[in-house]
């Protein structure tokens, strides 16, 4: 199978085997605000290289699974209006896909697919009801229930990043305020460690110095860097971001009780090594007295989830 993982700044694609072994990849560059046929050049661009890598010519009988930015329809195919690719306004890529390659497309939106993969060969493996989370510059949710992705009535659920904790919190991008992206996202975590050191500079002194002194430019992969080193804000944020999370997750599991939670994503791995502070957190935000017996893992996938989601979907 190929799986095609199509960002706001580049198109991933790889060859991908029934275990859910990734074998040759590439990706290429993607203007995403061109025109939609400049967008869909750099699908192709990737697809045709990806099958030169074989020698294999357009006819090659490979299924193709794409995880595209939403919104977008998955059961037809249709990208609808997604913030960071405007140059695709309710375009078909499936068929247009269908139609270069004469071969099976499938599109779905990044988190379904990685959940779908993960949920096949990953850390979810041999389960049938599973929630992915990928917590990184945002936050994006996968549904698996009975094996097969959640997608809603009209392919818009499991928008779990978009799930307020409260109601008076940060404006979230989507429009609603204490959405778990507002607060505990990459950005988000970046947002409040640049706020706390410009209020007390000197206990942020691990932090400026990492970001050269300058305030504005902290990231939050130097949070975690420095709250392992000591920094007394790094390690407040890094608290209070897991406090987020508990009660995120502790919302998730009395909705769906899953029977795995899987984290991927830069932010994820910050927190892993505090996954069994996290779950302990869960005590007083659940009302399910069973919430520990519900593992908290981290993907199994890293930076081809997309190559690897897109696959899945070709099973699915």
């Amino acid at each position: 199978m190929i799986g095609v993982d199509v960002g706001g700044t580049k198109v991933a694609a790889g060859f991908v085997n029934v275990r859910g072994e990734i074998g040759e990849r590439l990706r290429v560059a993607m203007n995403p605000r061109g025109t939609a046929e400049e967008g869909f050049a750099a699908v192709t661009s990737a697809l045709d290289e990806l099958l030169r890598l074989r020698k294999v010519g357009k006819g090659a009988e490979f299924p193709i699974g794409i995880c595209a930015p939403g919104p977008l329809d998955p059961r037809t195919g249709v990208v609808l209006n997604p913030p960071n690719v405007p140059c695709w306004r309710n375009f078909p890529l499936a068929e247009e896909v269908r139609n270069r390659y004469r071969v099976s497309a499938r599109v779905d939106n990044d988190a379904n697919a990685a959940a779908l993969a993960e949920t096949k060969w990953g850390a979810g493996r041999g389960l049938g009801n599973v929630f992915y989370a990928c917590i990184g510059t945002g936050i994006g949710t996968g549904i698996i229930l009975d094996g097969k992705i959640l997608h809603g009535r009209t392919g818009s659920a499991a928008e779990g990043g978009h799930v307020s904790i409260d109601y008076r919190g940060p404006r979230c991008n989507c429009g609603k305020r204490g959405c778990i992206e507002a607060l505990a996202s990459g950005t988000a975590i970046a947002r409040r460690a640049r706020e706390a050191v410009a209020g007390d500079s000197k206990r942020g002194e691990r932090l400026l110095a990492l970001s050269g002194g300058d305030a504005a430019a902290i990231k939050s992969e130097m949070v975690g860097r420095a709250a392992r080193e000591g920094d007394a804000v790094a390690g407040e944020i890094l608290s209070e971001t897991i406090e987020y999370l508990a009660a995120w997750l502790g919302n998730i599991v009395d909705l769906l009780e899953p029977e795995v939670m899987i984290l991927g994503g830069g932010v994820a791995e910050m927190v892993r090594p505090h996954f069994g502070e996290l779950q302990a957190r869960m005590k007083d935000r659940c009302v399910n007295a069973r919430y520990a017996e519900i593992p908290l893992v981290a993907a199994h996938y890293g930076e081809n989830s997309g190559i690897a989601g897109g696959a899945a979907l070709c099973c699915s």
